[in-house]
């Protein structure tokens, strides 16, 4: 079981973090005081078959939104030593003065202690005090001043020892153009070029997963050719969409109808990225639409 007590100064990067952190897999719980922390990990620890919740990757953020409470976090530490005895890490943000003032005009958000302060530089000054001892436990301490998110994602990542070759979700879907374009997609490649086997006849019942539509396609040049430079399109980009800290790639392969080439294109698209080493997710988002035009479902490669 892996778990992270994410922590620092507002405006430091912790809300980029979790995010990183849930794409990564960990269940993420925010602005937990500290006080309950060890009842908290005790349950998760234990499982379901104890009485539990049972997750592998756990985060918590502890910080100055819990004011009063805060002062118990490295009693919450020292109780969670004692009674569960499972390894974590404390991972502290912080930043420069002069990087939290300009963050904070540029998002016009609120400091959380603003109110109390009466100004921002107050507020700056007065969170780094109350946080001085929760720095002074941690395991490691993250200076974001100069960090993008991306940079800071980066730093995370070697310290939960995170491929971030396998954290981008690639998903390759199939429509037709007659039901629309899919609204969230990165990439749009149009096969309606292709040859249609809606108008053969024999093939018209069938989809493209089906082997003789497969056949059919790959009679054509074009369809391997197109094939092939789609895949070594997305085999150049996607490296650099993972770079650039994205979460995912979605990508569409449309025909009229979402049917037949379309379908049959999605499929052995994912499979040359696979031999890639890019793991996607298929989806045909039309190929059971207007059932009453096709009688034979289709089979699988």
């Amino acid at each position: 079981m892996e778990i992270l007590f994410l922590t620092g100064m507002s405006g430091a990067g912790k809300s980029a973090a979790v995010r990183y952190l849930e794409d990564c897999g960990y269940f993420c719980m925010d602005n937990v005081p500290p006080y309950v922390l060890p009842d908290l990990v005790k349950s998760f620890y234990r499982g379901r078959n104890g009485e539990g919740f049972s997750a592998p990757k756990l985060a918590f953020v502890v910080d100055i939104r819990s004011q009063e409470y805060l002062d118990g976090f490295d009693e919450a530490l020292a109780m969670i030593d004692e009674e569960v005895g499972c390894p974590y890490k404390v991972i502290f943000l912080e930043a420069s003065d002069s990087s939290l003032i300009s963050r904070y005009q540029q998002t016009r958000r609120k400091h959380p202690l603003a109110s109390k302060t009466g100004s921002l530089t107050s507020a700056i000054a007065e969170e780094r005090e109350m946080l001085r001892d929760i720095r002074e436990i941690a395991t490691v301490v993250i200076d974001t001043s100069q960090m993008t998110d991306t940079e800071l994602c980066k730093n995370i990542g070697k310290i939960i020892e995170h491929d971030d070759d396998q954290s981008i979700l690639v998903i390759v879907e199939s429509f037709g153009f007659k039901y629309g374009l899919p609204v969230d997609c990165d990439y749009i490649f149009d096969a309606r070029f292709l040859p249609n086997p809606f108008y053969i006849p024999e093939l018209r019942n069938l989809t493209g997963k089906d082997k003789e539509v497969k056949e059919y396609l790959e009679g054509f040049e074009e369809t391997g050719a197109f094939i092939k430079k789609t895949a070594e399109l997305l085999e150049y980009t996607i490296p650099y969409f993972m770079k650039e800290g994205k979460g995912s790639v979605h990508i569409g392969l449309g025909c009229t109808g979402g049917r037949h080439r379309s379908v049959y294109c999605t499929e052995v698209l994912t499979q040359k990225l696979r031999e890639y080493g890019i793991k996607c997710i298929i989806s045909h988002r039309d190929v059971d639409k207007e059932p009453h035009r096709y009688t034979k479902k289709a089979d699988e490669f």
